[in-house]
């Protein structure tokens, strides 16, 4: 489903394009080529130009008015340029449009975020998610592959060779389509028993999150000792990665990585990932990693904050770290960021600065997030004390004439499963003492 090849990709420089329509949307749509060139680049494209257009109005052609398309054909040829890219989302139509005005392939953002994934799939879960967010982009753009067979006749009542051509390859698209989402629901499943193998045991898990080359991967690496991929591109990695660590306090807990956000994120991507990102949402608590010496870490959060927003996962849930506080080019703009994002802990992975205050945070927060417990489980319950062997870290455990009195530290998340027995402890927030139901143990 590639639309280039390795070596053609090393081989084509691209032409970028954005557009804007009001003087207050010029920088914001700058920022945004600028981000489509490293897109780009991490794509393996190289950039020969990029330009920004103001138009009054979008135009159903080619997007921009018919003038300035044709300036763009002439600069293609003369530039000796092989790929145009659109910062604005193109309509199938005018792809067509574009690329019989031009001669070269043209592509939009969407197109360079689902190459880019293509390329850094790794996992099975991920490479499916990618496979079918593709093929349902490619489906309303099989006319471009199949262009040049034109008019060609049937008859009256009759079916040319590339209509009856293009059919068929539809017909192929929608039973991949449907076969990719089959093997994605049971892969699905199988992730699903793992996350609930993981949420019985008594160890937390904290999803790290942020913009796409916040440092997220690294921060994990540095805590973790983990062997992921750490390149200084947009979308590094893609696939989840959990690894477990022993905080200061010996506690506990599992970190897990995940896939980097970026403004204009494809839809569909966030509809093909949503298995992957929902660590974000059934995670424990949130690391938000923020590029300190990012010019649009405003914005850059707010994106961020806003894909959270669609999944479900809550922000008060968060501890804010502001990484590479090392690149910035004067210290004396950590304070109004430190204003700005209140409580947020400002580190450098690659120097080590910070990361014990942040440990800390990390202990401060797991001794909220766990809750100790006095049970009194009857003896035909066995199945329950198993249960909790599983679940939680036993502190107490005494053999009585009924029952066995347990004292146990165990999530917060799972401590309902057990209200029956609690018979001293918080339980939904408040305290819970000795039921009159329950009679003291009988020392053996």
């Amino acid at each position: 489903m590639t639309f280039l090849d390795e070596k053609s990709r090393a081989a084509f420089r691209a032409l970028l394009i954005g557009i804007y329509q009001t003087p207050e949307e010029k920088a914001v749509n700058e920022s945004l080529l600028r981000e489509l060139e490293e897109l780009t680049v991490t794509m393996g494209v190289a950039v020969a130009d990029k330009n920004l257009l103001h138009i009054r109005e979008l135009h159903p052609r080619f997007l921009i008015g018919t003038g300035k398309a044709e300036e763009i054909s002439k600069r293609v040829q003369e530039g000796k340029i092989g790929l145009i890219i659109f910062d604005h989302s193109l309509s199938p139509g005018q792809q067509r449009n574009w690329e019989k005005l031009t001669n070269v392939a043209v592509i939009d953002r969407e197109e360079v975020i689902l190459e880019i994934f293509g390329q850094r799939a790794q996992t099975k879960e991920a490479r499916l998610q990618v496979d079918l967010a593709r093929l349902e982009y490619s489906l309303p753009r099989l006319t471009r592959a199949w262009g040049h067979f034109g008019q060609q006749g049937g008859g009256i009542g009759g079916k040319g060779e590339g209509e009856t051509q293009l059919e068929l390859d539809r017909r192929m698209v929608r039973t991949q389509i449907e076969r990719t989402k089959r093997e994605l629901t049971e892969v699905k499943k199988y992730r699903a028993t793992q996350r609930k193998d993981r949420q019985r045991t008594p160890v937390p898990n904290a999803a790290i999150v942020g913009y796409t080359n916040a440092g997220k991967s690294s921060l994990l690496h540095r805590l973790t000792g983990a062997d992921v991929l750490i390149e200084d591109k947009l979308f590094a990695t893609l696939d989840t990665t959990t690894r477990r660590i022993q905080l200061p306090n010996h506690q506990p807990l599992l970190l897990t990585d995940t896939v980097g956000f970026v403004r204009k994120l494809p839809h569909r991507l966030v509809e093909a990932f949503h298995a992957t990102l929902e660590e974000s949402i059934l995670a424990d608590y949130l690391i938000h990693v923020l590029d300190a010496s990012e010019a649009e870490i405003f914005e850059q959060h707010r994106v961020t904050l806003q894909v959270l927003g669609e999944l479900g996962a809550s922000p008060e849930r968060s501890i804010i770290v502001l990484n590479k506080i090392d690149l910035l080019p004067d210290r004396v703009e950590l304070p109004s960021l430190l204003n700005h994002f209140s409580g947020a802990i400002p580190i450098s992975v690659k120097t080590g600065e910070g990361i014990d205050r942040l440990l800390q945070a990390l202990c401060e927060r797991m001794s909220t997030e766990m809750v100790q417990l006095t049970l009194h489980i009857p003896h035909e319950k066995s199945s329950i004390v198993a249960a909790l062997h599983r679940e939680a870290n036993f502190l107490h455990k005494n053999y009585g004439e009924k029952c066995v009195e347990l004292v146990v530290e165990l999530p917060k998340r799972r401590a309902t499963a057990y209200d029956e027995y609690v018979v001293n402890g918080i339980v939904h927030g408040k305290e819970k003492r000795l039921r009159h139901s329950v009679k003291k143990i009988t020392q053996p």
